[in-house]
């Protein structure tokens, strides 16, 4: 069921002296704001209100203003055409969904009518706007076509008219509505909606309702008018600086798209603004806040101008770069020859008077607050440039740009070193899990294994009894080692180890360390380890408990990996004046020239966490250069190759005299 009559035209019909305006939405959508708020701010005894919605999606916007309309009137009655979930109902007040094929869906109503007040909107959308709004979003995305669509229709007090425009939109809602009869009936009757056209249309037809006091709906149209000329002066100019600007913007981007190259970035860069803005010389160069100096590298050069590529540009004594630098914002000079802090500086006036700048600008190329370029604009002819604003602001703009594109060139560059420790985390991750999985639950599954025999088989012979001890006290050992050493390593990481240094003999600490490794490996057989210490070095200054750790790690290090048929040479000599350096030197596998660094890593295992050949958790060598950094030493390998033995060598401080 749908009604193909127009509300519209059967008012003017009736009234024909009545003639249709031209109305942007954007006027009506003030007009019915206006109207709403007369009602909200008048004392009217429950006035009639009828609003029709084109859309559902129209009346969303405006539902709350009649819930507030609902405590004034239970005669108020909204029709639309439903989308979503819009449905008849009596809720706060009556809504009427008509169907989508309905004339009403091309119109838009708004009736007040009260004893001592009447007023009506009536319009219906143009067709010339139902056309040329179909293909305008197409041509101009950033166009506002819903405040752009055109009504044509009336806006009137007449009392006539308004009763006869609430009696045409009544029967509508009678037909949708057959259960609001009885309520319609009523309101007819009250406010002598239906009338004889004579008696109401025609006689009253000059008749005005309104001896209300119409502040507030002239407020509300005046405020509105004032801020529609004020946005739309701000559009306009806005637009046409935007448009400017952004032209220039994307040209350079899309350039800037092609290269991540900082050198071929500038240089596009300085080509497309100076051409845009038609300098005589355009210049960006890379500068930061401590450089004396700057190399001009980019320029856009017009004819008949010197160029200055090359050149070295002044900046430590360069009072327009100073002020640049202090305000961080751009500096402009509109006439060189007139300008104090040119005159006065003789390495200014000296480029003024060598390359004939008239006007200069000088904006920097900034990233969150820091330095990374500078752009200048000379203009080399008379008169002076008058710089104007739209100018200034493009410049900024198009140097902040290029300062994020040089940021995300660098960062570009930086990848490739980023991945790397990003692969060296993942192989720590991986060597983590695997001496994790190996060196504990090992250990763990032996100690348990002889405890449950031991637990099990009472009368186990008593030979074998002191061989599964020994096995499981041997593991436990391992295992406290393990957890030893990621303690260690976290207290040396995070600061938390107290030093306590000390004047030391080297030859002592190396006793003591030797003495350590042979006790605990009395079963097992290690490589020979000589010695070769002058009685004639000095003292060293450091803790004794972590020299003596640094010296047994690196030899126990080397025992892992020199055969028991191998040599092992500790050796030690004064480096200068102020160190000692120590160095455990060994007969085994050596090391591949491309991992001298990476030994030092957490959790690096030579041949790999899952088929390597000797045991430990990779924490040694990481522990002892924690422990040298700790007294400001350096600890480094060397090797000539596979199977060429190495040499560890970490140096100490020595006791001033």
């Amino acid at each position: 069921m749908s009604i193909s009559t127009s509300v519209l035209s059967d008012l003017l019909k009736s009234h024909p002296h009545l003639r249709s305006q031209l109305y942007f939405k954007a006027s009506l959508t003030a007009l019915s704001h206006a109207m709403e708020d007369q009602v909200l701010a008048a004392n009217l005894n429950q006035p009639l209100i009828i609003a029709s919605f084109q859309k559902e999606r129209f009346y969303r916007q405006e539902a709350h203003r009649y819930q507030r309309l609902a405590e004034k009137s239970h005669q108020i009655y909204v029709l639309s055409a439903p989308e979503t979930d819009f449905a008849n109902s009596s809720e706060y007040y009556e809504k009427i969904a008509f169907e989508p094929d309905d004339a009403l869906t091309q119109e838009w109503h708004l009736v007040v009518v009260a004893d001592n007040y009447a007023t009506c909107l009536v319009c219906r959308e143009s067709l010339g706007s139902l056309s040329k709004n179909k293909h305008i979003p197409e041509m101009i995305p950033s166009v506002d076509m819903d405040t752009a669509r055109r009504f044509e229709g009336i806006w009137t007090s007449e009392k006539g008219v308004c009763l006869r425009a609430a009696q045409l939109l009544l029967e509508r809602i009678q037909v949708y509505r057959p259960d609001l009869v009885k309520k319609v009936a009523e309101v007819k009757q009250r406010l002598g909606i239906g009338e004889s056209i004579n008696k109401v249309g025609v006689n009253s037809r000059h008749e005005y309702a309104c001896d209300l006091d119409t502040d507030p709906f002239v407020q509300r149209l005046v405020t509105y008018l004032q801020a529609s000329q004020y946005k739309l002066h701000k559009a306009y100019r806005s637009i046409a600086d935007q448009a400017r600007k952004e032209r220039l913007v994307n040209s350079i981007s899309t350039a800037i798209r092609r290269s991540l190259d900082p050198q071929e970035i500038l240089q596009v860069a300085a080509q497309e603004l100076g051409k845009h803005l038609e300098a005589c010389r355009c210049l960006i160069y890379r500068a930061q806040a401590t450089d004396a100096k700057a190399i001009i590298e980019h320029e856009f050069l017009n004819s008949h101008v010197t160029s200055v590529l090359g050149q070295s540009w002044e900046l430590e004594h360069n009072p327009l770069f100073q002020q640049v630098l202090k305000q961080l914002e751009g500096v402009c000079v509109a006439d060189t020859l007139a300008d104090h802090d040119v005159k006065k500086s003789s390495a200014l006036s000296s480029i003024v008077k060598q390359f004939g700048v008239r006007s200069w600008l000088i904006e920097p190329v900034l990233y969150q607050g820091r330095l990374l370029g500078i752009v200048e604009l000379h203009y080399c002819y008379f008169p002076p440039h008058e710089w104007q604003a739209g100018e200034l602001d493009l410049v900024k703009a198009i140097a902040t740009h290029i300062g994020a594109a040089l940021i995300q060139a660098e960062s570009f560059a930086n990848l490739e070193e980023l991945n790397k420790q990003l692969e060296a985390l993942d192989r720590t991750r991986s060597n983590l899990i695997a001496i994790t999985g190996h060196e504990l639950r090992t250990p763990l599954s032996t100690i348990q294994v002889c405890l449950e025999s031991l637990a099990t088989e009472p009368d186990m012979p008593w030979e074998l009894q002191q061989v599964m001890l020994s096995t499981a006290l041997s593991d436990s050992e391992r295992m406290r080692k393990l957890v030893q050493d990621f303690l260690t390593l976290s207290n040396l990481e995070s600061g938390r180890v107290e030093w306590h240094p000390e004047s030391l003999a080297i030859q002592e600490c190396i006793d003591l360390a030797l003495s350590r490794l042979r006790t605990r490996s009395s079963q097992e057989k290690i490589p020979q380890i000589k010695t070769n210490i002058p009685q004639t070095l000095p003292l060293v200054r450091a803790d004794g408990d972590w020299l003596v750790e640094v010296i047994a790690k690196l030899v126990d290090n080397a025992c892992k990996f020199t055969p028991s048929a191998g040599e092992i040479t500790i050796q030690a000599i004064t480096n200068g004046q102020e160190m000692l350096e120590v160095t455990v030197s060994d007969t085994g596998r050596g090391i591949e020239p491309n991992r001298l660094e990476i030994v030092f890593d957490r959790f690096y295992q030579e041949e790999g966490a899952l088929r390597r050949t000797t045991g430990g958790t990779g924490l040694g060598l990481a522990i002892c250069r924690q422990i040298v950094n700790g007294w400001e030493g350096k600890i480094w390998a060397d090797s000539t190759g596979k199977d060429k033995g190495s040499q560890f060598h970490f140096t100490i401080p020595i006791v001033n005299n």
